[in-house]
């Protein structure tokens, strides 16, 4: 097998190994996903599907959009990790909103209305790094297998 090749199917392989590590936290570790967890499995999806079409396509624009996948979800794992480290806020469906001066009223309908599973909580943390910064890191790893499918595509 070619280099290019070889790296196509290591990054493909990493997209679909942080999938199946995500659907194993969900599934068997019973950890809901929050909905910028969510957001991170898209991109691995889409790396993975173009990891199978450019392992028969030759050229670089595939491997090209490969890294370009992981580095999307590289930056919505370092954004995530943000909204987990109280950095900055996260999305208002996302997260709950400050309870100061509030009715009781209002204070039950923000409590129903919260999501189930909240983005600026951190539920596993390995080294003092949440599930969210990991993929951050990783997938800047996978990104730079994909580049260097495309560069070894020339």
């Amino acid at each position: 097998m070619s280099t290019r090749t070889n790296l196509i199917l290591t990054a493909a392989a990493g997209s679909a190994a942080m999938l199946l590590g995500a659907w194993g936290f969900q599934y068997i570790g019973e950890m809901a996903p929050c909905k910028m967890c969510y957001w991170q499995r898209y991109p691995h999806a889409a790396a993975f599907v173009i990891g199978v079409l450019a392992i028969f396509m030759p050229g670089r624009w595939l491997p090209l959009l490969g890294g370009f996948a992981a580095l999307a979800t590289s930056g919505i794992g370092f954004y995530h990790t943000g909204v987990e480290r109280g950095w900055w806020e996260g999305p208002s469906t996302c997260t709950s909103g400050p309870i100061g001066g509030l009715t009781p009223e209002q204070l039950m309908e923000q409590i129903m209305s919260a999501p189930l599973t909240r983005c600026d909580e951190v539920p596993w943390e390995l080294f003092t790094l949440s599930m969210a910064s990991w993929n951050a890191l990783i997938s800047l790893g996978l990104a730079a297998i994909w580049f260097a499918a495309a560069r070894a595509s020339r």
